[in-house]
């Protein structure tokens, strides 16, 4: 069998991530971005194998094109392409896009449910996608369908189906409204800069998405901008709900907080957290490696907040409940603080 060739239009962090983990399981990747820096960029870090100039160039002779870029970018390319090749994006909203390339007759529309605070190639890596929902749109060619679900598959997503007008809905809620949440908790405690001092994980959680590219959220927020303001109206009910029951002298509170606690238990396994302090001198970041390796314990997420003004900080390790234990003893045992 030939060497397969993919052209990535848009090389920052979803692309560059595709492009990586396509390059890792063989594929020869051509990356094209509307900044020819960006794409000098990703070949730099060895993201892709060759940097072109045009669309046209990385499409020449491609198998696969994947366009990664902000949603009226995607819109344009899909629109604009001539092409035999299978076509996917990977946009955060479907149905847009899905009618620019209605001309395509081997277009599959997509979007993997992961990313980073960060962006650019530097931000990128062929892990970002281990794990993770990806959407496939129903309605397209069936076997353009099963090629990309076979491409998605080796990337290490989860591949799921729905139709377009399902997944903009469904992201509203999950995706673009915790992004307005974020934005809104962040203004409140900016207008109460005291607060801020007090800002814990709980806050920080709550939160992380605040620090994501407000551009690029523009974009995507207004291309989905019914669906957003429909989940906007349920929250805000929702809110009002739950002002009327802070209010009220039955267990009506308990029993949304209750009903909240069981939804958020359906979305996976509940993790035990341990707490390091990190001090500001060399090597504190590899005596936590030695710990991990020496427990042998399930990491399942890390966080790192540093001081505010600079030197050491605060690791914060997710793990299997049970398992915090031998974690805290190894940890112990490299000389690190770990707190209670």
């Amino acid at each position: 069998m030939s060497e397969r060739t993919a052209a990535i239009l848009g090389v920052g962090l979803i692309g560059g991530s595709i492009a990586a983990g396509l390059g890792r399981v063989g594929w020869r990747v051509v990356g094209y971005d509307a900044n020819p820096a960006v794409a000098d960029r990703a070949r730099e870090l060895r993201l892709i194998d060759t940097a072109v100039d045009t669309i046209d160039d990385a499409i020449d002779g491609a198998d696969l094109v994947v366009v990664a870029a902000p949603p009226s970018a995607t819109i344009r390319m899909v629109a604009g392409l001539a092409t035999d090749a299978i076509v996917m994006d990977v946009a955060g909203v479907k149905q847009v896009v899905v009618d620019a390339a209605g001309h395509l007759t081997r277009f599959v529309a997509t979007h993997p449910m992961a990313g980073r605070e960060t962006s650019g190639p530097d931000a990128a890596t062929a892990a970002l996608f281990h794990g993770a929902t990806w959407v496939v749109v129903e309605g397209a060619d069936a076997d353009a369908t099963r090629f990309v679900v076979d491409v998605i598959s080796s990337l290490g997503a989860r591949p799921v189906t729905m139709t377009a007008t399902a997944h903009d809905r469904a992201v509203a809620l999950v995706s673009h409204l915790p992004q307005l949440v974020a934005s809104g908790l962040l203004a409140a405690a900016a207008d109460d800069p005291a607060s801020l001092t007090l800002a814990a994980g709980s806050f920080r959680d709550l939160t992380r998405v605040g620090a994501s590219e407000p551009l690029a959220w523009v974009e995507i927020l207004k291309a989905n901008d019914d669906a957003v303001l429909h989940a906007i109206t349920a929250l805000r009910d929702r809110l009002s709900v739950l002002e009327a029951a802070i209010l009220s002298d039955d267990d009506a509170l308990s029993r949304h907080l209750a009903a909240s606690r069981g939804t958020r238990a359906m979305l996976g396994s509940p993790v035990a957290q341990v707490r390091v302090a990190l001090a500001d001198k060399p090597g504190e970041l590899a005596k936590a490696g030695h710990a991990f390796e020496a427990s042998g314990v399930d990491i399942r997420d890390i966080q790192m907040r540093h001081a505010p003004h600079g030197g050491g900080g605060v690791l914060t390790l997710a793990v299997r409940p049970g398992e915090e234990g031998t974690l805290r003893l190894a940890l112990e045992a490299e000389g690190l603080l770990v707190m209670p």
